[in-house]
C-alpha cells in the first residue's frame, strides 16, 4: 500500500471526501482505489479561524508497482508496517504456573500473553471482578460506606477503569507494540478509532466492557483468576521467590511472580520493604483539579467550530519563578471529579469521563512536580516509602478539611484565602460527596503560590480560565507511583523470579504504557522459560 502523510481535511467531510481527495494526490480515478486505510488522525486547531483535520492514510491501488514508479519518491513511498511479534525461546522449566498480582492493564496483558504462549498464568486481584467493583463503587460516589479492597483504586481493571480511559503515551512505539495494543483492545470491544485517533480514549464506561471481556479470553485460554485475593506474604530462600501468602492463611509456591501491584497498593510496599525487595524514591506530582463548564472549553478551542467538533482537550504548562513546573494532568473532557480515596480517613481525587464526554463539565488536574529532595524529611531520608508518607500526610489533611467529602473551592476564594460559602455559574460535576472549603488551609504555601501563579499564564493562553466561578478540588495526589521497585536488565528484582512490572512499579504512566510494561515483562519470561 502506499503511504500519505498531511492530508488535510475541513471539519465537515465524509470518509468519500478524503478518498477522493486521496485520488486527486495519487492522480488515480476511483475505480482504481481498492481501499483506504487510516492509519491517523489529528485534529490541527492552532489557528481557530482555520481549523481543520490532518489524515495519514494508507491507500491500496490497482497496479502498486508501476504508479510508485511515476509518483515522487520525496512524498509517495510503499507503507512499512511494524508488527509487534514474540516467541518463546526460553529452555528452563517451570515447576509452577506463573503467578501475577494485580489485574490493572499491565497484569492483564501480561497475563493474556502469557496464556496465549501456554503457561497457565494465575491473576491474583485484591478486589472484585468489574462489574461487581462498579457497585461498591456507586454505592460509596452515592454516600455510602468506603470498601477498603474494591473502590477506585482497587479491584478488575485497576485504577485506569474508573478514568477516561486515555490510551495515548509518550513512551516510543519502536516495535509495534503500541499498535498491538489498540488493536487487542478494539477486538476485546473498543472502539475502532482507537486505532487512528490522535490522542484515543475508551472512557470509562466502556472500559469496563473491554476488561471483562479480555479476563473471558485470559479464561479460556487456561488463566485463572482469583478476586479478593490480597498478597499477605512473599517467600523467599537464596535470594529467589518460592511462594507468596494469600490473605494471611494460604500459601501458594511460584518461581516467577509478577508484581503488577498499581499505584496504590501501600501495604505491598510496606511488605516488600520488610522483605528488603530493592525500592527507591522516585518524584511524583501533586495538585487540585479543576471544573470549567464543558461548553466554554469547547468555544475557547474551538471558536467558531465549537459545534462541528467532539468535546475539547487542552494541554497546558508553565514554569514558575521559583523553578517548579505546573502543568494539567489527566485532562477529563465532559466528565466527573471523583472521590477516588482507597483508605479510611484519607481522601484523594481524580478525573474521569464516560465514552461521550458529555458531562457538564471538564476538568483537570493541575499538578506541582515534587522530587524526593522535596518531599522527604529527617525522618524519612532513606526510606524508600517517604513519597507514599507524603501522599498519606495529604490526603488525610483533605479528608479532615472535607470531613470525608471531596473539599471545593472557587477559584475567586482560592485567591483571597477563604472559605467557599457558595458556588456560582460554575456547579460542581463529580462522582461522590462535595462540600465548601478552603484548600489553602492544608495545601502547602508553595503549591498555592505555585498555582495562583501558573492560573495567571493559563488565562493569557485560554482568556476565561481564571474564572472566579472555576472550582478547586483537592487533593489529586496519585498521578503516579512515589517509589520505583528496582529492576535489572533482565527485568528482575535484585530477588531472582521478582517481576516489577507496570505503574505501581515505577515503570509506567498510563494505561498504554502500562500494558507496554505488562508486554515487556511477558517477553523477559519467556526468554527465559517455556511453558509446561
Amino acid at each position: 500500500m502506499i503511504l500519505l502523510q498531511q492530508v488535510k481535511m475541513p471539519v465537515k467531510h465524509t470518509k468519500q471526501d478524503l478518498a477522493q481527495k486521496v485520488c486527486r494526490a495519487l492522480h488515480i480515478s476511483s475505480k482504481e482505489l481498492v481501499n483506504l486505510y487510516i492509519r491517523k488522525r489529528s485534529l490541527d486547531a492552532r489557528k481557530k479561524d482555520a481549523i481543520f483535520y490532518s489524515y495519514v492514510v494508507a491507500a491500496e491501488v490497482a497496479n502498486e508497482e508501476s504508479l510508485l514508479r511515476k509518483l515522487p519518491k520525496d512524498k509517495f513511498a510503499r507503507e512499512e508496517r511494524k508488527r509487534y511479534r514474540w516467541k518463546v525461546t526460553g529452555e528452563q522449566e517451570l515447576l509452577h504456573r506463573p503467578v501475577i498480582i494485580g489485574t490493572g492493564p499491565a497484569g492483564l496483558f501480561c497475563g493474556y500473553h502469557l496464556a496465549l504462549a501456554g503457561f497457565r498464568p494465575l491473576l491474583l486481584e485484591r478486589g472484585k471482578p468489574v462489574w461487581e467493583r462498579v457497585k461498591d463503587v456507586e454505592n460509596f460516589f452515592a454516600g455510602g460506606k468506603l470498601q477498603p479492597e474494591s473502590n477506585v483504586q482497587f479491584g478488575e481493571g485497576g485504577a485506569g477503569t474508573f478514568s477516561d480511559g486515555k490510551l495515548n503515551t509518550l513512551v516510543k512505539d519502536k516495535d509495534g507494540k503500541g499498535a498491538y495494543i489498540m488493536e487487542l483492545f478494539v477486538r476485546m470491544g473498543a472502539p475502532e478509532e482507537i486505532c487512528y485517533i490522535n490522542k484515543p480514549h475508551i472512557g470509562t464506561d466502556r472500559l469496563r466492557e473491554v476488561v471483562a471481556n479480555l479476563r473471558k479470553e485470559i479464561l479460556a485460554l487456561g488463566g485463572e483468576f482469583r478476586f479478593e485475593s490480597r498478597m499477605t506474604d512473599v517467600m523467599i530462600q537464596d535470594g529467589k521467590i518460592v511462594g507468596i501468602e494469600v490473605n494471611g492463611d494460604e500459601t501458594i509456591p511460584c518461581e516467577t511472580l509478577v508484581l503488577a501491584i498499581g499505584h496504590s497498593a501501600r501495604d505491598t510496599f510496606e511488605l516488600l520493604r520488610k522483605r528488603q525487595v530493592p525500592m527507591e524514591q522516585k518524584a511524583f506530582a501533586v495538585g487540585v483539579r479543576i471544573q470549567h463548564k464543558r461548553e466554554w472549553v469547547n468555544q475557547c478551542q474551538y471558536k467558531d467550530f465549537a459545534g462541528d467538533l467532539p468535546t475539547a482537550d487542552y494541554k497546558l504548562t508553565y514554569t514558575c519563578k521559583d523553578g517548579r513546573g505546573v502543568y494539567s494532568f489527566c485532562m477529563c473532557p465532559g466528565g466527573y471529579v471523583v472521590n477516588a480515596s482507597s483508605e479510611e480517613g484519607r481522601l484523594c481525587i481524580n478525573g474521569m469521563s464516560n465514552y461521550d464526554r458529555m458531562a457538564e463539565n471538564s476538568n483537570s488536574a493541575l499538578v506541582v512536580t515534587l522530587t524526593p529532595e522535596e518531599y522527604r524529611t529527617e525522618e524519612t531520608c532513606a526510606d524508600p516509602l517517604a513519597g507514599m508518607y507524603y501522599q498519606r500526610k495529604m490526603e488525610e489533611a483533605a479528608y479532615q478539611v472535607g470531613n470525608g467529602k471531596v473539599p471545593t473551592q472557587t477559584y475567586a476564594d482560592f485567591c483571597k484565602n477563604r472559605r467557599t460559602e457558595q458556588f456560582g455559574e460554575i456547579q460542581p460535576c463529580n462522582k461522590g460527596e462535595v462540600t465548601t472549603a478552603n484548600l489553602c488551609e492544608f495545601l502547602p504555601e508553595t503549591m498555592v503560590r505555585d498555582l495562583q501563579e501558573a492560573m495567571t499564564d493559563f488565562d493569557r493562553k485560554m482568556p476565561g480560565y481564571a474564572n472566579p466561578d472555576a472550582l478547586l478540588s483537592a487533593v489529586e495526589a496519585r498521578t503516579s507511583s512515589p517509589v520505583r521497585i528496582v529492576r535489572d536488565e533482565t527485568l528482575q528484582s535484585g530477588i531472582a523470579g521478582l517481576y516489577p512490572c507496570g505503574e505501581g512499579a515505577g515503570y509506567a504512566g498510563g494505561i498504554t504504557s502500562a500494558a507496554m510494561d505488562g508486554l515487556r515483562v511477558f517477553e523477559a519470561i519467556i526468554s527465559k522459560y517455556k511453558a509446561n
